[in-house]
């Protein structure tokens, strides 16, 4: 199926659920992976123009994370162009994706969808070096320094300010202090955000229940990598809504169309773009953004040629323009 195809099951589900749908997929295909970044917003701005006036906006959904900046001015822009934005999600929404989905009046799951933590990872130039590539620095889980100091105190039971400076100053031998301090921003600054999107639904949340999704989802419950299932969204407090049988089966169709067209399934191997030649140009998109009336792909562009050192059969890959670009 091609975009014209899924054109008609957008058409559809605009119908179904009298709303209109913008489709927005980061791919994670392995060497040409795209994720949630601002660069988006004036593309689905554009889509949001071109959209029939409705009073309600879907967003269909899948990704793995990103900018935890972007979801804060993405469901703004929504909300420009409907009092109602409900979200999507056929399969992965994660960390800034469940972001956006906090700042839903309803964010529809089906059997297969999965949400996870908001804990983000930074990385600054304090950070650590990575002992396999000294050019890279190592991510910092915000999550992790506190769950470092939370096991020293409940856990091993050291809770005096002796114990607790000493606990401090063995953490800062390993990170840099400035790149302790970026974590302590970042651990404020997502607990404000996922507040403050909460704040945005029509129905406004008790005080208490708005605390526990912002714990559970930062701290309280469950570890980065843990998937939260509709039902775990659901017990936790979410407004989350089961997709019928008749969405869940468009959603997944989606889903599987969008996974089959930018080839998540297949790690992008440049050997293969080159069938014996020297050198190539190669575009290959990383992530779409679709509606009725548009098609924009995040495209990766550049050539790829053999070099000879320091090893001969060595491949060379020149990304020369990453970006977004319409192409329907």
């Amino acid at each position: 199926m091609g975009y014209r195809e899924r054109v008609e099951k957008l058409q559809q589900l605009s119908n179904y659920r009298q709303a209109n749908v913008i489709c927005y997929f980061t791919g994670d295909r392995e060497n040409v992976s795209t994720r949630v970044a601002p660069d988006v917003l004036p593309v689905i701005y554009q889509h949001l123009k071109l959209l029939p006036p409705k009073n309600r906006i879907d967003l269909f959904l899948y990704t793995r994370g990103g900018d935890v900046l972007t979801p804060w001015r993405l469901v703004h822009l929504m909300r420009e162009f409907a009092d109602r934005f409900s979200v999507l999600v056929p399969y992965r929404a994660y960390s800034a994706g469940t972001l956006i989905c906090l700042g839903a009046d309803e964010i529809i799951m089906g059997k297969m969808s999965e949400l996870s933590p908001i804990d983000p990872s930074v990385v600054n130039a304090f950070n650590p070096e990575d002992p396999s590539n000294p050019s890279a620095k190592l991510p910092v889980n915000v999550e992790d320094v506190y769950a470092y100091l939370s096991l020293a105190k409940e856990e091993a039971g050291l809770q005096s300010e002796e114990n607790i400076t000493k606990l401090f100053l063995l953490l800062a031998e390993k990170i840099h202090p400035l790149a302790l301090g970026n974590v302590h921003r970042n651990y404020l600054l997502v607990r404000s955000l996922a507040r403050k999107l909460l704040a945005l639904r029509q129905e406004s949340l008790p005080e208490k229940q708005i605390t526990r999704i912002v714990d559970s989802l930062t701290e309280k419950l469950y570890a980065h990598n843990h998937m939260i299932s509709r039902r775990e969204a659901a017990e936790i407090g979410l407004s989350v809504v089961y997709a019928d049988e008749f969405t869940e089966r468009i959603l997944w169709s989606l889903y599987e169309d969008y996974r089959s067209e930018l080839a998540l399934l297949e790690p992008f191997n440049p050997v293969t773009i080159l069938q014996g030649r020297q050198k190539a140009d190669f575009e290959v998109a990383g992530g779409l953004l679709e509606s009725v009336n548009r098609r924009d792909a995040f495209i990766f562009s550049g050539t790829i040629d053999y070099k000879h050192y320091p090893e001969p059969g060595q491949v060379n890959v020149n990304i020369v323009h990453q970006g977004w670009r319409q192409t329907g």
